[in-house]
């Protein structure tokens, strides 16, 4: 599965592992509508290990966690459970860890889908997986949302509100108590006015907990996050949006999903005058596992139902305004298409170093405004360049992301494998 990819479940229990190269610590959520939990009961942890339809299973460092869910036994008002992880070690991040998820059918132990999240980095807390409800049919969703503010971030994301003592303050007021007994769940905080709590160590320490025979070292003070995700994305709020490299802007505007149909402008200029420069502007449908579903290019004018169109080739590159334009109706896009990468190639052998101004951008189609651009900085003496990428996120919008990367290629079949690898 690819980030934002869902399928549908066949079977009312699921098992979820999640594997690393190193010990991780998985729990489950259960949430409402609204996207927040009930009470502490929703939280599904090593400490609390079973809940109303979920349940989880240590592997014990020899075996990944798992998150079991029947969806048969959750509660009435339950329409997602999300499957987050986090390394055990305190304070690790992800970089240079790729975890995987594996969804199974819980009777017989038959995998349904795998997904590993792509460029993980300074993320310490990580929304894997969920398993959700829509339109009667449960499905499961690849996610892979990080956290650079690890559990606490999540936990403040769905509806718990923590808090703790500095701990001067608190030694000031009382002598050394000896251990306590473990915490069993992270406290909740109810909407819209939520009370602070303190700390639990679901959130300070390793989920997998300290040894019985050894007290629970002190939690280090954490404060309320901002509950930013890693990345940083931005929206289309503050109006048109231009992109650097490697950059990704969300494709919403005022809260709401931009699902209508848009258009990908891309052009280009000779770097020489009196020289013709035929380029061809190419987009490459993806579904689930990174597999390739369809191009759509000069000659292959419309593709997956008409849902996305070609403009027709432009031989010369001359003239101001976009070269080649290729409309994606995004609310029409099948449901198993969730990633499209625009590329541009070089079919006469041209390299683009000839070339000047290449750019791409994307317009409103229904408005005519431009809402992203990207604009190619540099150039390489190769013949093929992925320019920027559309994904459908878990919860239903889109991103667009800028790529840059220049590839040896004349054609798009030669941009299949590379685009898959972006995703």
């Amino acid at each position: 599965m690819t980030p934002g990819s869902n399928l549908p479940l066949d079977t009312v229990r699921v098992t979820v592992d999640v594997a690393a190269p190193v010990r991780l610590d998985v729990s489950g959520l259960l949430l409402t509508a609204d996207g927040k939990v009930r009470s502490d009961a929703d939280f599904i942890f090593y400490n609390q290990p079973s809940g109303p339809g979920v349940d989880y299973r240590s592997g014990g460092g020899s075996a990944p966690d798992s998150i079991t869910v029947d969806t048969s036994a959750l509660p009435p008002g339950i329409e997602r459970i999300v499957v987050t992880a986090s390394p055990d070690a305190a304070g690790q991040s992800f970089q240079g860890v790729e975890p995987t998820a594996t969804v199974r059918d819980a009777a017989g132990g038959a995998v349904i889908a795998t997904f590993t999240p792509p460029r993980l980095g300074t993320e310490t807390a990580l929304v894997v997986v969920e398993i959700y409800l829509r339109g009667g049919v449960w499905k499961v969703r690849a996610v892979g949302q990080g956290y650079a503010n690890g559990l606490a971030g999540i936990a403040t994301d769905f509806g718990v509100s923590v808090e703790e003592e500095p701990p001067a303050a608190a030694a000031a007021q009382a002598p050394p108590a000896p251990p306590a007994p473990p915490v069993t769940a992270p406290p909740v905080a109810a909407p819209p006015a939520p009370t602070t709590h303190p700390v639990s160590p679901w959130l300070t320490a390793g989920a997998n907990g300290p040894a019985a025979s050894t007290p629970a070292p002190p939690a280090p003070p954490v404060a309320p996050p901002a509950a930013a995700p890693a990345s940083g994305k931005i929206n289309l709020d503050k109006g048109r949006v231009s992109l650097q490299k490697n950059q990704t802007v969300s494709l919403v505007k005022g809260g709401r999903p931009l699902l209508s149909q848009v258009k990908m402008g891309l052009g280009w200029e000779p770097a020489y005058r009196g020289r013709d420069i035929d380029l061809d502007a190419s987009v490459i449908a993806y579904g689930p596992q990174r597999n390739h579903l369809d191009s759509c290019y000069f000659s292959r004018l419309s593709i997956l139902g008409g849902a996305i169109t070609h403009s027709g080739d432009n031989l010369t590159g001359e003239g101001a305004g976009d070269d080649e334009v290729i409309v994606v109706d995004l609310g029409r896009l099948p449901a198993e298409v969730t990633g499209l990468v625009f590329t541009v190639n070089s079919f006469s052998g041209q390299k683009f170093t000839e070339v000047a101004k290449a750019y791409c951008r994307l317009i409103d189609a229904a408005s005519g405004e431009e809402l992203v651009r990207f604009d190619l900085t540099s150039a390489e003496p190769q013949t093929g360049v992925m320019m920027a990428k559309l994904i459908r996120q878990f919860s239903g919008e889109w991103e667009m992301t800028a790529i840059g990367e220049f590839v040896k290629s004349r054609t798009v079949r030669g941009m299949v494998k590379a685009g898959s690898q972006t995703l």
